[in-house]
């Protein structure tokens, strides 16, 4: 594969991110600014608005009297306008790729899979008429029928992290649209450039105005959304403490709540495993992204005497690690968001040593030539972690992978079922018996079989277990639908004869 830059160019644009309200990119009310950066060079790209709670309220304002119309749409129009969306996202999946590079740092190529991820939620919404049917039963006593409908919330609100800052709006967004709500998008601060880019997108496919609305901002924006009477519901993809406070506030303002936490992936290893496909995809799924994916591994267990196999070829394929700015198309692995998160990366990996693990590869103080001002973090391997050690409790967030060693699947389930956190897991085996005892047993919400990233497909939902998730519903699919929509039941009798009177017991069937 070639190392030169793609044709399309970094994505440059120098302006500030402003808000795009009831149809209109508005700069709102408020004085303040926060620079965005290019993650691969440290310096300041452009700015960011951040919002008031009068710029909410204005764009929950315009998200109101766009939702009663909107609600009555035909789903079938509904859906071609999102068939239209859909086109011009796939027209413009590089432009949007080199968005995300420029303000994430991903690279290139990793950025086109997440908006290929994302189109998939899209394509999945234009099958919103099937999606909305209800139930109907005759005559299910004496002269009455019973049917079920779903119906629009009406304003709903999305706020989403930097990690994804494409797929994860998607997985928000285009199926409360279709569903016939109106949206407000409140996206992360690192990364918001395309996000604007596509609320334009749909308003060229034909949405009305006030339908989108995206409001840039802090945790004001974030606490006016949550205090707001007319939003009807929030949904947030974060970290756990973040995701706690979405969901308590929000139930402390009669919200419906769908809140996606925190994780500490687990890879399972047995000694019957595949060696080389297991270390290709072991190294893929902890340093892409440079780690900064909710569902990375940051955990390989290794059972029996596998460790004595993997570890050598894990510390020669970290050490390997093409590090690099993310345009260039043989970049494996680009730079962390902030500097602030080269930081606490970096002093995780401190903490590791001090905590009396291995560790066998350390990413501190990687240089880029060229780069020298840019987050970068190497790819980092500890060996023999155990339980009590931090760099295994808690979400690192970043390109380290810890190992640690069990004797049996037994031992390998209950260290992960001990877990605080249930996001996604994998095992890596050639036993199906192995396999179908793992999938039952684990208390984990995504499941993989020789599968490193087991991101459910657009018409199965994403979400944890445990403290990965507050609320009851995951995102996207079916499960997106239903937290999009509430559930009226009519039952109806049309007598042929006059009522011979009142009616003053509990009806039965």
């Amino acid at each position: 594969m070639s190392n030169q830059q793609p044709k399309q160019a970094a994505y440059t644009n120098s302006d500030d991110v402003l808000n795009f309200i009831n149809g209109q990119v508005v700069s709102g009310s408020s004085q303040r600014k926060q620079d965005i950066f290019n993650p691969s060079t440290g310096k300041v790209s452009r700015q960011l608005v951040l919002s008031t709670p009068e710029d909410v309220a204005t764009a929950v304002a315009a998200a109101k009297s766009a939702a009663e119309s909107w609600a009555e749409v035909a789903p079938i129009r509904r859906a071609r306008i999102m068939n239209q969306f859909l086109r011009l996202m796939n027209e413009n999946v590089d432009v949007m790729a080199a968005m995300l590079t420029a303000e994430h740092g991903k690279v290139f190529t990793d950025a086109q899979g997440e908006i290929a991820r994302a189109i998939d939620i899209i394509e999945f919404s234009c099958g919103i008429p099937q999606l909305l049917k209800g139930d109907y039963t005759d005559q299910v006593t004496a002269g009455i029928d019973n049917w079920t409908m779903r119906q629009p919330l009406g304003v709903v609100a999305g706020i989403t992290p930097f990690n994804f800052p494409c797929m994860v709006p998607c997985w928000m967004f285009p199926v409360a649209i279709a569903a016939g709500n109106s949206f407000i998008l409140k996206p992360s601060e690192r990364d918001p450039s395309v996000s604007i880019f596509m609320a334009k997108l749909f308003q060229e496919a034909g949405l009305p105005d006030g339908v989108l609305n995206v409001v840039q901002g802090d945790k004001t924006v974030v606490d006016a959304l949550l205090e707001h009477p007319d939003v009807s519901a929030i949904s947030f993809v974060g970290s756990t403490p973040i995701a706690q406070y979405i969901y308590e506030r929000g139930a402390h303002f009669g919200k419906r709540v769908q809140a996606l936490g925190g994780a500490k992936n687990h890879m399972v290893i047995m000694p019957d495993a595949d060696i080389e496909r297991t270390v290709d995809a072991l190294v893929g799924a902890a340093y892409g992204s440079a780690g900064e994916r909710c569902m990375a591994t940051s955990v390989a267990v290794l059972v029996g005497d596998i460790g004595k196999k993997i570890i050598p070829l894990l510390e020669e394929r970290a050490k390997t690690l093409k590090v690099k700015d993310g345009m260039f198309l043989d970049a494996e692995m680009g730079p962390v968001i902030t500097k602030d998160a080269q930081t606490r990366i970096e002093g995780y990996i401190a903490q590791g040593v001090a905590e009396g693990a291995d560790l066998l590869v350390d990413g501190r103080g990687f240089n880029v030539p060229g780069h020298e001002e840019g987050y970068y973090v190497g790819g980092t391997l500890f060996d023999n972690v155990t339980t009590d050690m931090k760099i295994y409790q808690e979400e690192i967030f970043g390109p380290v992978l810890v190992c640690i060693h069990v004797e049996n699947l037994g031992e390998a389930l209950d260290l992960i079922n001990n877990h605080e956190f249930g996001n996604g897991v994998s095992c890596f085996t050639s036993n199906g018996h192995t396999a179908r005892e793992f999938s039952r047993r684990v208390q984990v919400g995504m499941v993989g079989v020789n599968v490193p990233i087991p991101v459910p497909m657009s018409w199965h939902g994403f979400g944890g277990w445990k403290r990965s998730l507050f609320g009851d519903m995951h995102a996207y699919g079916e499960e997106g639908v239903r937290f999009y929509t509430k559930q009226k039941s009519i039952m109806q009798r049309w007598p042929e004869n006059i009522s011979k009177g009142n009616e003053f017991n509990m009806p039965t069937m």
